[in-house]
């Protein structure tokens, strides 16, 4: 089959053309802004990217299918064309990847707010290193898997970041709708994405969709410790739920968790008998429960009856996700960390990380309000308490704030609160200011700085310049 993708240069279009070449489609696509690394893995596996829309020139290619991407929508030259011409047919990304990948696979499918990219390389990492030979797909750059995305072994075990996001302009349902869970994880829910979600009983409704889906042979792993996940799975009956987490009530129990400088530990049990003891790099309670998920999750996927049997011991070596808490200096008397966090919530676990592994240290966050909630007022007063846990506070103007008028994030109001509780807070018009005043500020603390970069975007370039001291 010939597959065209509108929009082929998104890190999940992109991942989803490998996929479909590796299984043996011939594969194409269209799209604006073409730039590293997306392009050079897509021409790197002789998939060809054409620049731009032409709505004749797709007449001329004659594709048997076209998958529209999240970029396109009504008005857009080649969906118009699509839309008046009737052929050939077009589906959404998730669509494609029900109807010609997950539909005979054994699918794990992470789903929640926080972390779910993590957890799915944790799951993919432990299955293959269990000789599981399982395909994945996810949202970001690993460290411990070959490449974002894989095939695996045909009718394997598929392990899949399962977003909540809507699918495609046709499509507003969630993407994880598509996803065909046999296992689904639960990690957490809160409210996000402003834009297309109205409050947290609107988020929490596509969630209640998804747990629908689960078979009976199947189960929802789910974090024990978070009220509104308990709160969708209360009352689940057509298959088993696990609850993982902290409690005395979880089936499996993270016990023990402490951390330092050198990394975090921590002990699962499983119903009361220890399952196995985890020492590693990555930060975080949060982390150790996107392993706790990933294991239980992994593991019944393998023995619905015994989900010990999987082996722990590859966590040791787990190295985790680019731009995910990534430390990219670390000398006596600087630490510089960049982190893809975009809810006030992630913001606050990472920072108490922060604080726990370098208590001696002037901690320092840098925010940029990007993301279509983020920069937005809606959650702007939890931005403030979570940034109030730092000594000093860098903030950006907020993305794209002339289309989002007075409903924008006020990046100098926020400073200013936190300047009158005693924080050094700045709110910087350009990124050309922030990076000045940030290489001014922090020889000037006095000690030895943490420096943190929050965003879901490049921050100007701000991230690297600062890192790399040029």
């Amino acid at each position: 089959m010939r597959i065209y993708f509108l929009g082929i240069c998104g890190t999940a279009m992109g991942n989803a053309a490998l996929l479909m070449r590796a299984l043996g489609h011939e594969v194409l696509g269209a799209d604006t802004g073409i730039y590293p690394p997306m392009s050079d893995h897509l021409r790197k596996a002789g998939v060809d990217i054409l620049e731009g829309w032409d709505p004749a020139r797709l007449a001329r290619l004659r594709p048997d299918l076209v998958v529209i991407g999240n970029v396109a929508s009504r008005g857009h030259p080649e969906v118009e064309w699509l839309l008046e011409s009737r052929s050939p047919p077009f589906v959404s990304l998730p669509e494609l990847l029900r109807t010609r990948l997950l539909g005979d696979r054994a699918n794990l499918v992470v789903a929640g707010t926080h972390g779910k990219t993590t957890t799915t390389c944790l799951a993919a990492h432990l299955l293959r290193a269990a000789g599981a030979e399982p395909g994945w797909l996810v949202g970001g750059v690993p460290r411990d898997l070959p490449d974002s995305s894989h095939p695996g072994r045909p009718g394997g075990p598929f392990v899949i970041e399962g977003d909540e996001y809507d699918s495609a302009f046709f499509d507003k349902r969630s993407k994880f709708i598509q996803y065909l869970p046999r296992i689904l994880a639960l990690n957490n829910v809160e409210f996000d994405h402003a834009d297309i979600f109205r409050d947290l009983d609107d988020v929490l409704r596509a969630f209640s969709h998804v747990i629908r889906l689960v078979p009976r042979d199947g189960a929802i792993v789910a974090n024990g410790d978070d009220p509104n996940v308990a709160g969708l799975v209360r009352d689940v009956a057509f298959c088993p739920v696990v609850r993982v987490g902290t409690g005395p009530a979880n089936d499996c129990r993270i016990e023990d968790f402490a951390e330092d400088a050198a990394g975090s530990s921590f002990r699962l049990s499983w119903r009361g008998a220890e399952w196995g003891r985890v020492r590693w790099s990555l930060p975080g309670l949060f982390n150790a429960r996107n392993a706790a998920m990933a294991a239980v999750s992994a593991g019944l996927l393998l023995d619905r009856a015994d989900p010990t049997r999987l082996p722990l011991a590859p966590l040791a070596a787990f190295q985790g996700v680019l731009r995910r808490q990534q430390v990219l200096v670390d000398r006596p008397d600087l630490i510089v960390v960049e982190d893809f966090g975009h809810h006030p919530t992630a913001l606050a676990c990472t920072l108490a990380s922060l604080r726990a592994r370098h208590p001696g240290r002037a901690l320092v966050a840098c925010f940029e309000p990007r993301s279509n909630t983020a920069a937005r007022k809606v959650m702007q007063d939890a931005f403030r308490e979570a940034l109030a846990a730092a000594d000093s506070v860098w903030l950006a103007a907020p993305h794209r704030s002339e289309k989002l008028g007075d409903a924008r994030f006020d990046s100098a109001g926020v400073a200013a609160d936190l300047a009158a509780r005693g924080l050094r807070a700045h709110a910087s018009a350009s990124f050309d200011d922030l990076l000045a005043g940030l290489r001014a500020e922090v020889p000037a603390l006095g000690r030895p700085a943490c420096v943190v970069f929050f965003s879901n975007g490049a921050f100007g370039g701000v991230i690297g310049k600062f890192a790399s001291g040029k």
